[in-house]
């Protein structure tokens, strides 16, 4: 263990010694580029359920099954608060900060967008996009994939979803990034969401003006309960879809392809069995869970030797669960011939990602035209790949080269 800073809280009474890690989710010095790996390695040692002392002191969760658990008990473990430490005044987000039945019209009401049938007739602007980007940077033999490839090819799919004008992606997307890389600062995130906040309000007043086919008219129109929403529903529910949108399929994919770039073999595989393909994205998916879910304890509940209390929080590390050696042979390694490819990584239950359709057909529709056009690829040597750490994980370089054909 490390020093722990002074002014770190005392430990609660009920939690026995042994069952308290030190581990600092926003800055913990063990992680490193391969941020799942390392993560895995950091808490090796540690509880599959422990007590940090770090960002107010709050219980993180890493086994397949109390994750599980936990996120399937929303009568003790809540999403109403999801900051981690706790600030005064949470954002609001439908249907994420809602607990089970309240969330499920909302659910109802997206799924329309989101379920196959929307998501197959979605795949060949997809597809039209993958084929953009690629081609964009193919003859070039190399680029740094996430800032030209993985950070506009989801956002460009969702910002079209939306009805977005796709000439303001930058602006977008910085505001996504700098959202999550101030997940521990109470005022640069207040600050950030009322940005956001803004820019879907204007996009609300836009579409009430001129309808058309894309979800934030859908949103303005939909049923639900018998009735329509409100301006602020919407925008609650706006703003999970814009930061999801925005940043989490971008993570998934780039730390997906940092690891696809260390396997030739893989590769070679892949470029020539496309097929294998579903298979790659499976085992990416669990392998490189972004989202580490945060749960508010509503009333007390124990699990194990956990006793947790009223006021608590509690931060499932959703990669880790889908890590677990007791769940998986050889949990760490990237299989593509896995058999049990099950994962938590979009989670379970009444908040299983509403997204979690089209993530998926985003990532593959993306490696399908990337190994058609560049079947053999490498990370840059001596490049380093930034990363940031906390609630949401993210790959933030990640420089490739490839011999280019002539």
């Amino acid at each position: 263990m490390t020093a722990l800073d002074h002014a770190a809280p005392s430990v609660p009474p009920h939690i026995p010694a042994h069952l308290v890690f030190d581990f600092d989710i926003y800055a913990d010095p063990r992680i490193g580029e391969d941020v799942q790996g390392t993560y895995a390695a950091a808490l090796a040692d540690a509880p599959d359920i422990f007590w940090t002392r770090r960002n107010g002191g709050h219980w993180i969760v890493k086994s397949f099954d109390a994750i599980s658990r936990i996120v399937l008990d929303p009568e003790h473990f809540s999403v109403r608060e999801m900051q981690i430490p706790r600030v005064e005044n949470p954002p609001f987000f439908i249907p994420l900060s809602l607990d089970p039945p309240e969330n499920l019209p909302y659910r109802k009401a997206m799924m329309p967008m989101f379920g196959p049938t929307a998501i197959k007739a979605l795949e060949p602007r997809i597809r039209e996009w993958a084929v953009e980007l690629v081609e964009g940077v193919a003859a070039k033999g190399a680029c740094d994939f996430q800032a030209d490839v993985a950070k506009l090819f989801p956002v460009s799919v969702f910002m079209e979803l939306m009805g977005m004008d796709l000439s303001r992606l930058g602006d977008f997307r910085a505001l996504a990034e700098a959202f999550f890389s101030a997940q521990n600062d109470e005022a640069e995130m207040g600050r950030l969401s009322a940005a956001i906040l803004g820019e879907m309000k204007a996009l609300i007043d836009a579409k009430k003006a001129a309808p058309d086919d894309k979800l934030m008219s859908h949103f303005i129109a939909v049923d639900v309960g018998g009735r329509t929403m409100s301006d602020d529903e919407i925008l609650a529910m706006s703003f999970v879809l814009f930061l999801g949108g925005m940043d989490t399929v971008t993570n998934v994919t780039g730390f997906a392809f940092q690891q696809l770039a260390r396997m030739p073999d893989v590769q070679a595989r892949l470029a020539a069995d496309p097929s294998l393909i579903s298979a790659f994205v499976n085992e990416a998916l669990r392998l490189y869970g972004v989202v580490n879910t945060p749960r508010l304890v509503v009333k007390d509940q124990q699990i194990g030797e956990a006793q947790f209390r009223e006021g608590e929080m509690v931060l499932n590390i959703l990669c880790l669960g889908s890590r677990d050696p007791a769940k998986y042979d050889a949990p760490g390694l990237f299989d593509l011939d896995r058999k049990n490819s099950a994962h938590l990584t979009f989670s379970s239950g009444p908040h299983l990602c509403v997204g979690h359709v089209l993530g998926r057909a985003e990532l593959r529709i993306l490696t399908e035209e990337w190994v058609k056009r560049i079947p053999a690829f490498r990370a840059t040597p001596g490049e380093c790949h930034a990363f940031r750490i906390g609630t949401v994980m993210a790959l933030e370089t990640l420089p490739l080269e490839w011999t280019a054909a002539v």
